[in-house]
Protein backbone atom coordinates (compact mmCIF):
# COMPACT_ATOMS: atom_id res chain seq x y z
CA UNK A 1 0.00 0.00 0.00
CA UNK A 2 2.75 2.68 0.86
CA UNK A 3 4.23 2.17 -2.36
CA UNK A 4 1.48 2.56 -4.38
CA UNK A 5 0.85 5.47 -2.87
CA UNK A 6 4.61 6.82 -3.33
CA UNK A 7 4.07 6.20 -7.02
CA UNK A 8 0.85 8.28 -7.64
CA UNK A 9 2.68 11.22 -5.88
CA UNK A 10 5.93 10.83 -8.01
CA UNK A 11 3.36 10.78 -10.87
CA UNK A 12 1.80 14.31 -9.67
CA UNK A 13 4.99 15.48 -9.02
CA UNK A 14 6.71 14.91 -12.87
CA UNK A 15 3.38 15.84 -14.40
CA UNK A 16 3.15 19.55 -12.53
CA UNK A 17 6.80 19.99 -13.83
CA UNK A 18 6.63 18.92 -17.37
CA UNK A 19 3.05 21.31 -17.94
CA UNK A 20 5.85 24.20 -15.44
CA UNK A 21 7.87 24.71 -18.32
CA UNK A 22 6.16 26.31 -20.89
CA UNK A 23 5.46 28.80 -18.17
CA UNK A 24 7.20 32.21 -16.87
CA UNK A 25 9.40 31.96 -13.58
CA UNK A 26 6.99 33.45 -11.67
CA UNK A 27 4.28 31.03 -12.55
CA UNK A 28 6.83 28.37 -12.27
CA UNK A 29 7.50 28.99 -8.65
CA UNK A 30 4.23 29.69 -7.44
CA UNK A 31 3.35 26.05 -8.80
CA UNK A 32 6.33 24.91 -6.59
CA UNK A 33 5.03 26.66 -3.52
CA UNK A 34 1.62 25.21 -4.14
CA UNK A 35 3.31 21.88 -4.52
CA UNK A 36 4.95 21.67 -1.20
CA UNK A 37 2.22 22.44 0.32
CA UNK A 38 0.52 19.48 -1.16
CA UNK A 39 3.03 17.25 -0.52
CA UNK A 40 2.92 18.14 3.48
CA UNK A 41 -0.33 17.72 3.25
CA UNK A 42 -0.77 14.02 1.99
CA UNK A 43 2.66 13.12 4.23
CA UNK A 44 0.52 14.15 6.96
CA UNK A 45 -2.20 11.95 5.72
CA UNK A 46 0.09 9.47 5.26
CA UNK A 47 1.23 9.33 8.82
CA UNK A 48 -2.51 8.86 9.89
CA UNK A 49 -3.00 6.27 7.77
CA UNK A 50 0.48 4.06 8.86
CA UNK A 51 -0.65 5.13 12.75
CA UNK A 52 -3.95 3.28 12.10
CA UNK A 53 -2.05 0.32 10.66
CA UNK A 54 -0.04 -0.17 12.82
CA UNK A 55 -2.75 0.15 15.55
CA UNK A 56 -5.00 -2.80 13.80
CA UNK A 57 -1.87 -4.58 13.04
CA UNK A 58 -1.35 -4.50 17.30
CA UNK A 59 -4.94 -5.72 17.43
CA UNK A 60 -4.79 -8.62 15.13
CA UNK A 61 -1.73 -9.90 17.33
CA UNK A 62 -2.71 -9.43 20.35
CA UNK A 63 -6.10 -11.69 19.25
CA UNK A 64 -4.28 -14.30 18.11
CA UNK A 65 -2.25 -14.03 20.65
CA UNK A 66 -4.93 -14.75 23.71
CA UNK A 67 -5.85 -18.44 22.91
CA UNK A 68 -1.92 -18.54 23.77
CA UNK A 69 -2.49 -18.11 27.57
CA UNK A 70 -0.45 -20.00 29.81
CA UNK A 71 -2.88 -22.55 32.13
CA UNK A 72 -2.07 -20.39 35.32
CA UNK A 73 -2.85 -16.94 33.95
CA UNK A 74 -6.13 -18.72 32.38
CA UNK A 75 -6.87 -19.99 36.00
CA UNK A 76 -5.76 -16.22 37.99
CA UNK A 77 -8.55 -15.00 35.35
CA UNK A 78 -10.94 -16.96 35.81
CA UNK A 79 -10.74 -16.79 39.92
CA UNK A 80 -10.58 -12.85 39.50
CA UNK A 81 -13.60 -12.90 37.22
CA UNK A 82 -15.43 -15.58 40.33
CA UNK A 83 -14.64 -13.71 42.93
CA UNK A 84 -15.84 -10.24 41.43
CA UNK A 85 -19.15 -12.38 41.02
CA UNK A 86 -19.01 -13.34 44.66
CA UNK A 87 -18.29 -10.06 45.96
CA UNK A 88 -21.28 -8.41 44.01
CA UNK A 89 -23.49 -11.34 45.09
CA UNK A 90 -22.64 -10.58 48.97
CA UNK A 91 -22.97 -6.91 48.80
CA UNK A 92 -27.04 -8.03 47.21
CA UNK A 93 -27.50 -10.37 50.37
CA UNK A 94 -25.80 -7.85 52.96
CA UNK A 95 -28.24 -5.24 51.48
CA UNK A 96 -31.09 -7.98 51.91
CA UNK A 97 -30.35 -8.59 55.12
CA UNK A 98 -30.02 -5.05 55.99
CA UNK A 99 -33.82 -4.29 54.35
CA UNK A 100 -34.95 -7.34 56.08
CA UNK A 101 -33.72 -5.93 59.67
CA UNK A 102 -35.16 -2.38 58.65
CA UNK A 103 -38.18 -4.12 57.72
CA UNK A 104 -38.35 -2.73 54.27
CA UNK A 105 -38.36 -5.94 52.12
CA UNK A 106 -40.85 -6.71 50.28
CA UNK A 107 -41.95 -10.22 51.03
CA UNK A 108 -43.82 -12.25 48.41
CA UNK A 109 -47.62 -11.97 48.74
CA UNK A 110 -49.01 -15.20 51.35
CA UNK A 111 -45.52 -14.46 53.05
CA UNK A 112 -45.71 -11.22 54.64
CA UNK A 113 -46.15 -13.34 58.03
CA UNK A 114 -42.33 -13.62 58.52
CA UNK A 115 -41.52 -11.04 59.14
CA UNK A 116 -43.77 -10.67 62.29
CA UNK A 117 -42.13 -14.02 63.83
CA UNK A 118 -38.98 -14.25 66.13
CA UNK A 119 -37.44 -17.69 66.55
CA UNK A 120 -35.05 -18.01 69.79
CA UNK A 121 -34.22 -20.83 71.57
CA UNK A 122 -31.53 -21.95 73.78
CA UNK A 123 -29.15 -24.64 75.05
CA UNK A 124 -27.64 -25.39 78.35
CA UNK A 125 -25.29 -27.96 79.18
CA UNK A 126 -24.09 -28.52 82.92
CA UNK A 127 -22.10 -30.82 85.34
CA UNK A 128 -23.85 -31.78 88.49
CA UNK A 129 -22.83 -33.08 91.73
CA UNK A 130 -24.50 -33.94 94.93
CA UNK A 131 -23.27 -34.86 98.26
CA UNK A 132 -25.90 -35.84 100.74
CA UNK A 133 -25.74 -37.18 104.17
CA UNK A 134 -25.97 -40.75 104.19
CA UNK A 135 -26.20 -41.39 100.69
CA UNK A 136 -24.12 -42.26 97.77
CA UNK A 137 -22.40 -38.96 96.08
CA UNK A 138 -24.12 -38.40 92.50
CA UNK A 139 -22.22 -37.39 89.69
CA UNK A 140 -24.18 -36.59 86.37
CA UNK A 141 -24.05 -34.61 82.75
CA UNK A 142 -27.72 -33.27 81.94
CA UNK A 143 -28.80 -30.92 79.20
CA UNK A 144 -31.62 -28.27 78.71
CA UNK A 145 -32.35 -27.59 74.91
CA UNK A 146 -35.61 -24.86 74.44
CA UNK A 147 -36.72 -23.86 70.73
CA UNK A 148 -39.41 -21.47 70.46
CA UNK A 149 -41.17 -18.56 68.59
CA UNK A 150 -42.90 -15.29 69.31
CA UNK A 151 -45.46 -14.32 66.32
CA UNK A 152 -47.32 -10.86 66.33
CA UNK A 153 -50.79 -11.87 64.83
CA UNK A 154 -52.40 -8.52 65.32
CA UNK A 155 -51.53 -4.95 66.40
CA UNK A 156 -53.03 -6.09 69.55
CA UNK A 157 -52.68 -9.65 69.71
CA UNK A 158 -48.95 -11.81 70.34
CA UNK A 159 -48.88 -15.47 70.62
CA UNK A 160 -46.00 -17.52 71.33
CA UNK A 161 -44.73 -21.81 71.77
CA UNK A 162 -41.64 -23.19 73.03
CA UNK A 163 -40.81 -26.81 73.16
CA UNK A 164 -38.42 -28.23 75.88
CA UNK A 165 -36.36 -31.27 76.78
CA UNK A 166 -37.91 -32.34 80.25
CA UNK A 167 -37.83 -35.85 82.31
CA UNK A 168 -40.57 -38.08 82.82
CA UNK A 169 -43.22 -37.17 85.34
CA UNK A 170 -44.39 -39.76 87.24
CA UNK A 171 -45.46 -43.88 86.13
CA UNK A 172 -48.16 -42.54 83.42
CA UNK A 173 -45.25 -41.34 81.51
CA UNK A 174 -47.03 -38.96 79.63
CA UNK A 175 -45.90 -35.52 80.98
CA UNK A 176 -42.59 -34.02 81.40
CA UNK A 177 -41.41 -32.80 84.58
CA UNK A 178 -43.26 -29.22 85.72
CA UNK A 179 -40.66 -27.48 87.57
CA UNK A 180 -37.76 -28.97 85.96
CA UNK A 181 -35.68 -28.59 81.97
CA UNK A 182 -33.10 -30.44 82.82
CA UNK A 183 -32.63 -34.17 80.84
CA UNK A 184 -30.16 -36.58 82.25
CA UNK A 185 -27.29 -37.96 79.57
CA UNK A 186 -27.88 -41.58 80.34
CA UNK A 187 -30.06 -44.48 79.85
CA UNK A 188 -27.66 -46.14 76.93
CA UNK A 189 -27.81 -43.17 74.07
CA UNK A 190 -31.59 -42.96 74.15
CA UNK A 191 -33.77 -40.52 72.20
CA UNK A 192 -34.43 -37.92 74.59
CA UNK A 193 -37.94 -36.51 75.29
CA UNK A 194 -39.22 -33.30 73.50
CA UNK A 195 -42.56 -31.35 75.69
CA UNK A 196 -44.52 -28.64 74.72
CA UNK A 197 -43.19 -25.64 77.31
CA UNK A 198 -45.58 -22.45 76.32
CA UNK A 199 -48.14 -21.99 74.34
CA UNK A 200 -50.02 -18.79 74.78
CA UNK A 201 -51.45 -15.63 73.60
CA UNK A 202 -51.24 -12.04 75.04
CA UNK A 203 -53.68 -9.15 74.23
CA UNK A 204 -52.29 -6.11 75.36
CA UNK A 205 -55.01 -3.29 73.66
CA UNK A 206 -53.44 -0.24 72.67
CA UNK A 207 -56.25 1.86 73.99
CA UNK A 208 -55.65 0.62 77.71
CA UNK A 209 -51.81 1.05 78.76
CA UNK A 210 -50.06 -1.45 80.61
CA UNK A 211 -52.32 -4.17 80.13
CA UNK A 212 -51.48 -7.59 79.24
CA UNK A 213 -54.24 -10.36 78.93
CA UNK A 214 -52.36 -13.67 78.85
CA UNK A 215 -53.82 -17.10 78.23
CA UNK A 216 -52.70 -20.78 77.89
CA UNK A 217 -49.55 -22.29 78.73
CA UNK A 218 -47.44 -19.51 79.66
CA UNK A 219 -44.50 -17.80 82.28
CA UNK A 220 -45.00 -17.27 85.43
CA UNK A 221 -47.32 -13.85 85.65
CA UNK A 222 -46.43 -13.01 89.25
CA UNK A 223 -43.49 -10.50 90.48
CA UNK A 224 -41.42 -12.20 92.20
CA UNK A 225 -38.23 -10.16 93.47
CA UNK A 226 -34.61 -11.17 93.15
CA UNK A 227 -36.17 -14.08 90.88
CA UNK A 228 -36.32 -16.31 94.02
CA UNK A 229 -37.93 -20.04 93.94
CA UNK A 230 -39.39 -19.79 98.03
CA UNK A 231 -42.93 -20.41 96.30
CA UNK A 232 -42.24 -21.48 92.33
CA UNK A 233 -39.39 -23.21 90.56
CA UNK A 234 -38.24 -20.93 87.84
CA UNK A 235 -39.03 -23.55 85.29
CA UNK A 236 -42.88 -23.40 85.74
CA UNK A 237 -45.38 -22.93 83.39
CA UNK A 238 -48.70 -22.42 84.59
CA UNK A 239 -52.27 -23.13 82.42
CA UNK A 240 -55.17 -20.84 82.41
CA UNK A 241 -55.68 -17.16 82.26
CA UNK A 242 -54.14 -14.06 83.70
CA UNK A 243 -54.16 -10.44 83.66
CA UNK A 244 -51.28 -7.78 84.12
CA UNK A 245 -51.58 -4.39 84.21
CA UNK A 246 -49.34 -1.46 85.31
CA UNK A 247 -50.52 2.13 85.98
CA UNK A 248 -48.47 5.21 86.79
CA UNK A 249 -49.12 7.49 89.74
CA UNK A 250 -46.83 10.08 89.68
CA UNK A 251 -44.47 11.72 87.31
CA UNK A 252 -41.74 10.90 89.54
CA UNK A 253 -41.37 6.97 88.69
CA UNK A 254 -44.01 5.85 91.00
CA UNK A 255 -46.28 3.38 89.79
CA UNK A 256 -49.03 0.20 90.64
CA UNK A 257 -48.47 -3.22 89.19
CA UNK A 258 -51.69 -5.83 89.77
CA UNK A 259 -51.42 -9.54 88.65
CA UNK A 260 -53.79 -11.72 88.95
CA UNK A 261 -54.90 -15.23 87.39
CA UNK A 262 -56.82 -18.40 87.42
CA UNK A 263 -55.36 -21.76 86.94
CA UNK A 264 -56.40 -25.59 86.69
CA UNK A 265 -53.71 -27.90 88.70
CA UNK A 266 -55.47 -31.72 88.15
CA UNK A 267 -59.13 -31.84 86.19
CA UNK A 268 -60.88 -34.66 87.90
CA UNK A 269 -63.32 -37.27 86.30
CA UNK A 270 -65.32 -37.55 89.14
CA UNK A 271 -65.22 -34.55 91.53
CA UNK A 272 -63.63 -31.73 92.18
CA UNK A 273 -61.07 -30.18 90.44
CA UNK A 274 -58.28 -28.85 92.01
CA UNK A 275 -57.37 -24.67 91.00
CA UNK A 276 -54.83 -21.93 91.73
CA UNK A 277 -56.97 -18.89 91.93
CA UNK A 278 -53.90 -16.11 93.13
CA UNK A 279 -53.52 -12.26 93.40
CA UNK A 280 -50.87 -9.46 93.62
CA UNK A 281 -50.48 -6.04 94.11
CA UNK A 282 -47.37 -4.05 94.29
CA UNK A 283 -45.89 -0.49 94.19
CA UNK A 284 -42.28 0.20 92.81
CA UNK A 285 -40.52 3.46 92.95
CA UNK A 286 -37.82 4.20 90.59
CA UNK A 287 -35.54 7.22 91.41
CA UNK A 288 -33.46 9.72 89.31
CA UNK A 289 -29.89 7.54 89.84
CA UNK A 290 -32.35 4.35 88.84
CA UNK A 291 -32.47 2.76 91.89
CA UNK A 292 -35.66 1.47 92.98
CA UNK A 293 -38.05 0.20 95.69
CA UNK A 294 -40.98 -1.79 95.16
CA UNK A 295 -42.81 -3.50 97.62
CA UNK A 296 -45.74 -5.72 97.71
CA UNK A 297 -48.35 -8.78 99.02
CA UNK A 298 -49.65 -12.08 96.88
CA UNK A 299 -52.41 -14.52 97.47
CA UNK A 300 -52.28 -17.73 95.94
CA UNK A 301 -54.96 -20.05 97.40
CA UNK A 302 -55.47 -24.00 96.15
CA UNK A 303 -58.90 -25.35 95.95
CA UNK A 304 -59.58 -28.91 96.90
CA UNK A 305 -56.33 -30.01 97.72
CA UNK A 306 -57.07 -31.37 101.71
CA UNK A 307 -58.25 -35.19 100.73
CA UNK A 308 -56.74 -35.23 97.57
CA UNK A 309 -54.11 -37.93 96.51
CA UNK A 310 -50.78 -36.89 95.16
CA UNK A 311 -50.48 -34.80 92.25
CA UNK A 312 -47.62 -37.32 90.53
CA UNK A 313 -46.95 -40.82 91.30
CA UNK A 314 -43.18 -42.07 91.01
CA UNK A 315 -42.63 -46.06 90.99
CA UNK A 316 -45.69 -47.19 92.75
CA UNK A 317 -45.20 -44.21 94.94
CA UNK A 318 -47.18 -41.22 96.08
CA UNK A 319 -44.98 -38.13 96.14
CA UNK A 320 -45.76 -35.53 98.53
CA UNK A 321 -41.80 -33.20 98.28
CA UNK A 322 -42.09 -32.31 102.19
CA UNK A 323 -45.73 -31.87 102.30
CA UNK A 324 -47.77 -33.12 105.17
CA UNK A 325 -49.78 -36.46 103.84
CA UNK A 326 -51.64 -38.99 105.92
CA UNK A 327 -52.98 -42.15 103.83
CA UNK A 328 -52.00 -41.30 100.36
CA UNK A 329 -54.02 -37.51 100.52
CA UNK A 330 -52.78 -34.08 101.41
CA UNK A 331 -53.62 -33.50 105.23
CA UNK A 332 -53.83 -29.77 104.26
CA UNK A 333 -55.31 -27.14 102.00
CA UNK A 334 -52.77 -24.22 100.87
CA UNK A 335 -53.77 -20.65 101.13
CA UNK A 336 -50.82 -18.81 101.22
CA UNK A 337 -50.12 -15.07 101.61
CA UNK A 338 -46.70 -13.36 100.99
CA UNK A 339 -45.38 -10.36 101.20
CA UNK A 340 -41.92 -9.39 99.35
CA UNK A 341 -39.72 -6.25 98.91
CA UNK A 342 -36.59 -5.10 97.19
CA UNK A 343 -34.58 -2.32 96.61
CA UNK A 344 -32.01 -1.77 93.88
CA UNK A 345 -29.31 0.77 94.02
CA UNK A 346 -25.78 1.26 92.28
CA UNK A 347 -22.91 0.48 93.60
CA UNK A 348 -20.00 2.94 91.45
CA UNK A 349 -22.34 2.25 89.01
CA UNK A 350 -22.27 -1.79 89.18
CA UNK A 351 -26.32 -2.88 89.50
CA UNK A 352 -26.97 -4.37 92.97
CA UNK A 353 -30.09 -5.31 94.77
CA UNK A 354 -30.95 -6.42 98.18
CA UNK A 355 -34.90 -8.70 98.68
CA UNK A 356 -36.69 -10.70 100.86
CA UNK A 357 -39.94 -12.90 100.98
CA UNK A 358 -41.89 -14.22 103.41
CA UNK A 359 -44.42 -16.33 102.91
CA UNK A 360 -46.98 -18.45 105.52
CA UNK A 361 -49.72 -20.64 104.88
CA UNK A 362 -53.16 -19.34 106.73
CA UNK A 363 -54.89 -23.18 106.48
CA UNK A 364 -52.21 -24.90 107.66
CA UNK A 365 -53.24 -27.85 110.19
CA UNK A 366 -49.88 -27.50 111.72
CA UNK A 367 -47.35 -25.13 112.94
CA UNK A 368 -45.12 -25.84 110.07
CA UNK A 369 -46.36 -23.44 108.25
CA UNK A 370 -44.34 -20.58 106.94
CA UNK A 371 -41.08 -19.87 104.65
CA UNK A 372 -38.78 -16.86 104.14
CA UNK A 373 -35.94 -16.23 101.90
CA UNK A 374 -33.02 -13.07 102.06
CA UNK A 375 -31.18 -12.73 99.30
CA UNK A 376 -28.81 -10.02 96.93
CA UNK A 377 -27.54 -9.41 93.70
CA UNK A 378 -23.79 -7.31 92.34
CA UNK A 379 -24.06 -6.68 88.63
CA UNK A 380 -26.00 -8.11 85.89
CA UNK A 381 -24.93 -10.52 82.83
CA UNK A 382 -25.81 -8.35 79.39
CA UNK A 383 -22.48 -7.90 77.52
CA UNK A 384 -19.33 -9.81 76.63
CA UNK A 385 -17.17 -9.75 79.62
CA UNK A 386 -19.78 -8.69 82.51
CA UNK A 387 -20.42 -10.85 85.55
CA UNK A 388 -22.77 -11.37 87.73
CA UNK A 389 -22.77 -12.70 91.93
CA UNK A 390 -25.88 -13.69 93.49
CA UNK A 391 -26.58 -15.06 97.45
CA UNK A 392 -30.13 -16.12 98.88
CA UNK A 393 -30.96 -17.65 101.98
CA UNK A 394 -33.75 -19.54 102.64
CA UNK A 395 -36.20 -21.64 105.16
CA UNK A 396 -38.99 -23.42 104.01
CA UNK A 397 -41.29 -25.31 106.73
CA UNK A 398 -43.19 -28.37 105.82
CA UNK A 399 -46.40 -27.10 104.99
CA UNK A 400 -45.13 -23.51 103.83
CA UNK A 401 -46.17 -23.71 100.19
CA UNK A 402 -47.06 -26.47 97.48
CA UNK A 403 -43.81 -28.68 97.27
CA UNK A 404 -44.51 -30.26 94.28
CA UNK A 405 -44.15 -26.82 92.82
CA UNK A 406 -41.24 -24.99 94.73
CA UNK A 407 -37.65 -24.85 93.87
CA UNK A 408 -36.23 -28.35 92.23
CA UNK A 409 -32.81 -28.01 93.26
CA UNK A 410 -33.29 -26.39 97.04
CA UNK A 411 -32.63 -29.75 99.25
CA UNK A 412 -33.17 -31.74 96.34
CA UNK A 413 -36.85 -29.99 95.89
CA UNK A 414 -39.88 -29.52 97.98
CA UNK A 415 -40.12 -28.41 101.20
CA UNK A 416 -38.67 -28.70 104.65
CA UNK A 417 -35.01 -27.40 105.03
CA UNK A 418 -33.23 -24.62 104.96
CA UNK A 419 -30.00 -22.89 103.72
CA UNK A 420 -27.18 -21.54 101.15
CA UNK A 421 -27.54 -20.56 97.63
CA UNK A 422 -24.25 -18.75 96.01
CA UNK A 423 -24.33 -18.17 92.70
CA UNK A 424 -22.14 -16.58 90.00
CA UNK A 425 -21.60 -16.07 86.24
CA UNK A 426 -19.61 -14.76 83.25
CA UNK A 427 -20.34 -13.72 80.10
CA UNK A 428 -18.10 -14.91 77.33
CA UNK A 429 -19.70 -13.38 74.28
CA UNK A 430 -23.25 -11.93 73.06
CA UNK A 431 -24.44 -15.11 73.17
CA UNK A 432 -22.37 -17.52 75.51
CA UNK A 433 -22.43 -17.63 79.26
CA UNK A 434 -21.08 -19.89 82.20
CA UNK A 435 -22.42 -19.95 85.57
CA UNK A 436 -21.62 -21.53 88.49
CA UNK A 437 -24.22 -21.91 91.73
CA UNK A 438 -23.48 -24.06 95.00
CA UNK A 439 -26.34 -25.03 97.63
CA UNK A 440 -25.41 -25.88 101.21
CA UNK A 441 -28.82 -27.22 103.05
CA UNK A 442 -30.01 -28.81 105.95
CA UNK A 443 -32.58 -30.87 104.72
CA UNK A 444 -35.67 -32.64 106.71
CA UNK A 445 -36.89 -33.38 110.16
CA UNK A 446 -33.37 -34.73 111.05
CA UNK A 447 -31.76 -31.59 109.30
CA UNK A 448 -29.31 -33.99 107.84
CA UNK A 449 -26.76 -31.97 105.34
CA UNK A 450 -27.56 -31.75 101.25
CA UNK A 451 -24.79 -30.35 98.93
CA UNK A 452 -25.31 -29.94 95.15
CA UNK A 453 -22.85 -28.06 93.07
CA UNK A 454 -23.80 -27.54 89.47
CA UNK A 455 -21.40 -25.59 86.30
CA UNK A 456 -23.37 -24.83 83.69
CA UNK A 457 -22.63 -23.22 79.49
CA UNK A 458 -25.50 -21.68 78.07
CA UNK A 459 -25.90 -21.00 74.04
CA UNK A 460 -29.07 -18.50 73.08
CA UNK A 461 -29.42 -17.62 69.93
Amino acid sequence: MTYRIFLILFFICCTTLVRAEATDPNALQQLLMQQQQMLESQQKMLTQMQAKIAELEAKQVAMSAEPNMTGIESKVAALQDQQLQNSRQQEAMSQKMEYIQNGEITWPKGMEWVKNVKFKGDLRTRYEYIDEENSDNRNRARIRARFGFDAKVHDDVDMGMRFATSEVWGDDETSGDPVSTNQTLDDAFSKKSIWLDLAYFNWHPKDISGLNVIGGKMENPFYRVGQNQLIFDSDLTPEGLAVQYVRPLTDSGLELFINVGGFYVDEVKSGADTSLFAGQLGLKQTFEDKSYLAGGASLYGYSNLEGHDALVTVDGTEKFFGNSNSDGVYTNDYDLVEFFGEYGFNICKTPAAIFASYVQNTVAVSDQDTGWLVGASLNKLKDAGSWTITYDYRDLEKDAVLGVFSDSDFIGGGTNGKGHRIGAGYQLTKNIQTNVTYFMDEKGNDEHDYDRFQADVIFKF
